[in-house]
């Protein structure tokens, strides 16, 4: 499903200063896993996220997705491949304008679902997140915790096969992480492959995934947490 072999991702020009972000990070997803890298700000987290998208290409080493190397991608594959893919960033973006309803529908009528489809699929992942009592309302007028579910379930409503997740309980109370760790689960335990991002140790555990602690670019595999 997704592959890192030997991967490092260094910013600077020759002549110049150069940081090295990433060096030499293996690892494999398989699918249906539920893979957690943990690390403090600055570790690379975002770094390793963005090469998987095709947003940076690394250094040296190849990021693999099914098999396909991402980073030799030209702009139509690479399309296809970021339009398969799930993503819930830590500032994911929402449509201002539109509600969280049609935030979702928005996604899936772009995918090609037709109004009634993208309605019905909508309306059971807001369910599934416990947003729909607010499917009506704008972004604005969410709580942070909601906003942040609204996001995961736009990345979740066109059921990817990789589900990519960075900090999803940033800035949470303790209540509203839980929410958030158990949609986590609920997504890897009806087969979404998930790779989340944390600097909260506390997440890796809950989520009960294998976990990986990245610092200072590099990767130490820490195997299924007890």
């Amino acid at each position: 499903m997704l592959e890192f072999r030997g991967v490092f991702k260094v910013y600077g020009r020759a002549g110049g200063r150069r940081v090295e972000v990433l060096a030499d990070l293996s690892f494999e997803v398989k699918p249906a896993d539920l893979a957690v890298v943990v690390g403090p700000s600055g570790a690379g987290k975002s770094t390793l996220l963005r090469l998987i998208t095709g947003e940076e290409r690394p250094t040296r080493g190849a990021v693999l997705v099914d098999g396909v190397e991402v980073g030799t991608l030209r702009r139509g594959r690479l399309a296809r491949l970021r339009r398969s893919l799930g993503v819930a960033s830590q500032g994911g973006a929402l449509l201002t304008d539109r509600t969280a309803l049609g935030n979702l529908t928005f996604v899936l009528e772009a995918l090609g679902a037709s109004r009634a489809e993208a309605r019905e699929r909508a309306l059971e992942a807001l369910t599934t997140a416990g947003l729909a009592s607010v499917r009506n309302a704008l972004p604005h007028e969410l709580a942070d915790g909601e906003s942040r579910r609204l996001v995961l379930a736009r990345a979740l409503v066109t059921r990817p096969r990789l589900l990519l997740v960075d900090e999803p309980t940033a800035g949470l109370d303790p209540g509203q992480s839980a929410t958030m760790g158990g949609l986590l689960r609920d997504a890897h335990a009806r087969g979404t492959t998930c790779l989340v991002t944390t600097r909260a140790a506390e997440l890796g555990r809950a989520l009960e995934g294998r976990v990986l602690e990245l610092a200072a670019g590099r990767l130490r595999p820490e195997g299924d947490l007890a």
